[in-house]
């Protein structure tokens, strides 16, 4: 059971055919038995009887930057040893008033600013497909005990593609959502302007069906979330869409899949034609201007306030700027920003949906950083810039059995559109199986 769809599992409970309690410690003892080889976990949850709604005895996870009243939220540094949540962030909330069971907190790089999940108090998280690769970050450990069977789903965060680049290294689906659309609150470091800008919480699952059951609880006005919009949940009927297929270079089973996925929505009425970004390269500066340049000089201070512990595993990723950012660097930044959002926003007018890789590679061996990194990840982080929602499913393999996913990417507040589409996706594709960890 353990390895059931989120939807089955509901479902199954619902109907009495298995137990809260049963789905529970199938649970806890696949924990028990994979998570010393995958270290998925930061901590387990000492869960108590599920609440009743639409979630009732699912056991979830949530990654280690969400607030869990009571517990450490350590965001993969050792700067963060002694933190106590007061409360529960938003998501958890959320997801505990549903029903769910949480089961744990899962592994994230340090400051969750690195695309591999690996630190100083976990180490480094493996996937469950092939144990000497990586498991994506920042929300590996989500992706992993996924991927594994040790959770139904959970909820990840995304800055630049820190959701969809895990999900495509573990072979499961994630959405990273327009920002305001589920709230962030309660998340380390702070989601809030003006860096704020590109991240966002978002549910991970190991369908896209999945996915949109989580998305359906934790999407809704909150006001402790300053990027919070109050829209309503909308269904999406099929229909016929143009949809944009975007030329990004990428490992070749990586094209293989994006080139089956656009057969495949063709095959379903879609029509599919080539789009090119415009301002594409400028897009990927500025977003590197906000979540590298500008963050970097505030790790700086952290390490400088605390020398006897600067052990910092994203040492090496820190990079002299020519000078601090200035305030008025911030502000042109963000200016050029709203221009390019805005030629995007007109440039998909008449395109509902884009379809291209989730990033450059399958996911690398562990500790092997690949280069030139920030072009590798350079088909995830414009949609964060942009503040577009995307949703990541798998769609292939490698000659070697690794996973890999394909990326559609919407216009803002359409997330119900992306998880149509990717559930006819899904459907059409047939069953993925299961990462071979035993």
């Amino acid at each position: 059971m353990i390895h059931w769809t989120l939807e089955k599992q509901r479902d199954a409970l619902r109907r009495r055919e298995i137990s809260a309690a049963e789905l529970l410690r199938a649970h806890q003892e696949r924990i028990a038995a994979v998570d010393p080889r995958l270290r998925a976990f930061v901590r387990l949850l000492e869960p108590g009887p599920p609440a009743d709604g639409p979630l009732a005895g699912v056991p979830l996870t949530i990654k280690d930057s969400f607030d869990v009243a009571g517990q450490p939220t350590l965001a993969g540094s050792l700067y963060r040893i002694g933190h106590k949540a007061a409360n529960d962030s938003t998501a958890a909330r959320k997801l505990r008033a549903a029903g769910a069971v949480l089961l744990g907190k899962t592994n994230c790089p340090e400051f969750l600013a690195n695309y591999e999940t690996d630190n100083h108090i976990t180490g480094w998280t493996a996937n469950p497909w092939n144990l000497d690769h990586t498991a994506g970050g920042s929300s590996g450990g989500e992706a992993a005990a996924i991927a594994a069977g040790c959770s139904a789903g959970g909820v990840g965060s995304d800055g630049g593609g820190s959701i969809r680049v895990p999900a495509h290294c573990c072979g499961i689906a994630g959405l990273k959502p327009t920002p305001g659309r589920v709230s962030a609150a309660g998340h380390f470091p702070e989601i809030a302007h003006p860096g704020g800008l590109l991240g966002v919480a978002g549910p991970m699952a190991r369908t896209v069906r999945d996915v949109r059951i989580l998305f359906e609880v934790l999407a809704g006005y909150d006001p402790a979330d300053p990027f919070s919009v109050p829209v309503p949940l909308r269904d999406n009927p099929p229909q016929r869409l143009r949809i944009g297929l975007l030329d990004e270079p990428a490992h070749p089973a990586i094209t293989a899949a994006v080139q089956l996925a656009a057969k495949t929505l063709q095959g379903l009425g879609h029509s599919v034609e080539p789009f090119i970004v415009n301002n594409r390269d400028r897009s990927i500066a500025v977003w590197d201007f906000f979540f590298n340049a500008l963050t970097d000089e505030l790790k700086r201070q952290v390490i400088a306030n605390a020398p006897e512990k600067a052990h910092w595993t994203g040492l090496e990723l820190l990079r002299e700027p020519p000078a601090k950012p200035t305030g008025l660097e911030v502000a042109t930044q963000l200016a050029v920003r709203d221009k390019l959002r805005a030629s995007m926003l007109e440039q998909m007018a008449d395109t509902a949906v884009l379809l291209g890789p989730p990033c450059a590679i399958p996911a690398w061996k562990c500790r092997e950083r690949p280069a030139p990194f920030l072009e590798t990840m350079a088909a995830a982080t414009p949609w964060n810039l942009f503040g577009f929602p995307a949703l990541v499913l798998p769609f292939g393999f490698t000659i070697d059995g690794l996973p890999v996913g394909i990326q559609l990417v919407g216009r803002p507040w359409e997330e119900e559109s992306l998880l149509t589409l990717g559930a006819h996706l899904e459907q059409a594709r047939g069953p993925y199986p299961l990462a071979p960890l035993h």
